[in-house]
């Protein structure tokens, strides 16, 4: 048998669009001699639909557009991610395999994550029985993204008492299917290749794994989907971060041939960041973006980004310079919107300054305190948003994670936008992203990598006068939020208690700048946002 994948991008919602998608390659399959085309979890929906599911015209709506096409699947099987209904009433993640005009079986989700950024117990009742799907006498073993995470021989500690393949393997599945709407984080790819390499060699059974690509608000998805021969060999492999249509066929599945890996680097981040903001933009209706450049790498990094997602023709740079930025920031800020090719805009900020010390501190010489400092960032927020209002631009913010993890950004100032590009990138990567860029000819300026890193909000500031050195809060916010390390395990790495517990305590204390914050692209495994839900209103540390 021929096998197709069909890895899409969905829009969460737009169901009309993802089922004419889905046609149009249930047509490319035909036409290339698949009798099979397999589609990613909820295809039909998107993933994540969230409280979509809760509103019962989506759902009627869900009803009418899956009936539509089943209409339409003539020659040609498909399984397809779907939700359904029980008899008894409740709502269930499944995946239905269709031929001729109708829905020959279907099967739910048995373990539905409710960790990180999943909540699929808020939605969704599990499976109540595990059994296999027969197409043209093969018989596939198929189950939906989380129901394959939880092979106990190879995690240390299984999150759920049932092992859905243990259990399917048991009905004697030719192929092993998994359909997915897994997030991206960076070395996932690798977690996840050893992980299916692992389960196909222990079962000796070929696996076919397809996953949903695309961005969809802070969550990305990298596609990548790939098959397995029974050796645990990975003999193929759908791009990553784009849409893709792979045919093979039952027979190679089966073989032993030289196997395939993947080199996950930093390209992977910055192929992961490009298509977020792309996505977000698309999806939201957006065309084009505005980005404060202040001539640091952070704001460089977030623009380059910008410029391979939208286009430079679509990017606007915006230099809003105030009475303590270096002359070298500015010639940075201009030579990368040069390199770029994208318009560049230059606002300074000090009449408006100026109007503000006039108000608060009268005839006296500046204070040079938070407060002044914070307005500075705050005159820039509301002109970004100015423009943003006026010439109807997504204003991409530039902060990363290891600043909004410790508080050192300003509400309504150098956090206000659109969308946080790189609030889960500690400064560290932020670097590597930069070489990356820079790896065939000069884009960021030499002079943004080499200077010491500052906000320039008062005189010859350094991030290093307010954080510790970014090699070593990297390592402990990572330690820290990523890992959930204890303290006596951070001091285990090497570093004092008392720097670790302000660390922490400061991370605790910013917690309500970041609810309001835009939301931002998750590309580590622990990101602030819906993955990490903590009080504001607390006492610990």
């Amino acid at each position: 048998m021929k096998f197709a994948i069909g890895q899409i991008n969905p829009t969460v919602g737009d169901l009309v669009g993802n089922a004419n998608k889905i046609l149009s390659y249930i047509e490319m399959a035909k036409s290339k001699g698949a009798e099979l085309i397999i589609f990613p979890e909820l295809s039909v929906i998107g993933y994540p639909p969230k409280d979509l599911l809760y509103n019962p015209d989506f759902l009627s709506h869900v009803d009418t557009v899956i009936n539509d096409l089943k209409s339409k699947i003539h020659g040609i099987y498909a399984i397809l991610g779907v939700c359904t209904f029980s008899e008894k009433g409740f709502l269930h993640n499944s995946a239905v395999l269709i031929g001729d005009g109708k829905i020959m079986d279907k099967v739910d989700k048995t373990l539905l994550p409710n960790y990180d950024v999943f909540d699929e117990s808020r939605y969704f009742a599990p499976s109540q029985s595990i059994h296999c799907m027969n197409v043209k006498g093969i018989k596939l073993g198929v189950s939906i993204c989380e129901d394959i995470w939880n092979d106990k021989d190879f995690w240390e500690r299984p999150r759920y008492d049932i092992d859905v393949i243990e259990e399917l393997v048991k009905d004697h599945p030719d192929i092993l299917v998994n359909i997915s709407a897994s997030p991206y984080n960076y070395k996932k790819q690798e977690l996840r290749t050893h992980m299916i390499s692992a389960i196909a060699e222990k079962y000796h059974r070929p696996i076919i794994y397809v996953n949903q690509i695309g961005g969809n608000d802070e969550l990305i998805f990298d596609g990548s989907s790939f098959a397995v021969n029974p050796y645990g060999q990975v003999i193929f492999h759908a791009k990553s971060f784009d849409e893709d249509l792979v045919v093979l066929d039952s027979e190679s599945l089966m073989c032993q041939q030289e196997e395939l890996y993947v080199n996950e680097d930093i390209s992977w981040v910055y192929n992961a960041l490009v298509l977020g903001i792309r996505d977000y933009t698309r999806k939201t209706g957006f065309k084009k973006v505005a980005i404060g450049l202040s001539g640091g790498i952070d704001s460089a990094v977030t623009c380059c980004l910008a410029v391979e997602a939208l286009g430079a023709e679509n990017v606007l740079g915006v230099s809003m310079p105030s009475r303590y930025s270096s002359e070298g920031s500015k010639s940075d800020a201009k030579a990368l919107a040069d390199n770029l090719g994208i318009e560049f805009r230059v606002y300074p900020i000090e009449e408006v300054f100026k109007a503000y010390l006039k108000v608060f501190n009268g005839d006296r010489e500046p204070l040079k305190d938070l407060a002044e400092e914070n307005i500075q960032a705050r005159i820039r927020g509301n002109y970004l948003m100015f423009l943003s209002n006026r010439e109807n631009r997504l204003i991409l913010t530039t902060g990363n994670k290891s600043e909004l993890a410790m508080g050192y950004c300003t509400l309504y100032g150098d956090m206000a936008g659109g969308l946080a590009v790189i609030s889960d990138v500690p400064k560290t990567m932020v670097y590597q992203i930069a070489h990356y860029i820079n790896r065939e000819r000069q884009i960021i300026p030499q002079s943004t990598l080499t200077k010491p890193p500052s906000a320039e909000l008062r005189p010859d500031q350094k991030d290093v006068d307010s954080l510790p050195p970014y090699e070593i809060l990297d390592e402990i916010l990572k330690a820290y939020i990523e890992e959930e390390k204890s303290i006596d395990d951070i001091v285990k790495m090497g570093y004092s208690e008392d720097l670790i517990r302000d660390i922490m305590k400061k991370v605790n204390k910013a917690e309500y700048k970041r609810r309001q914050a835009a939301p931002g692209l998750k590309v580590t495994t622990k990101a602030f946002g819906t993955g990490r839900r903590m009080p504001i209103a607390q006492r610990w540390l």
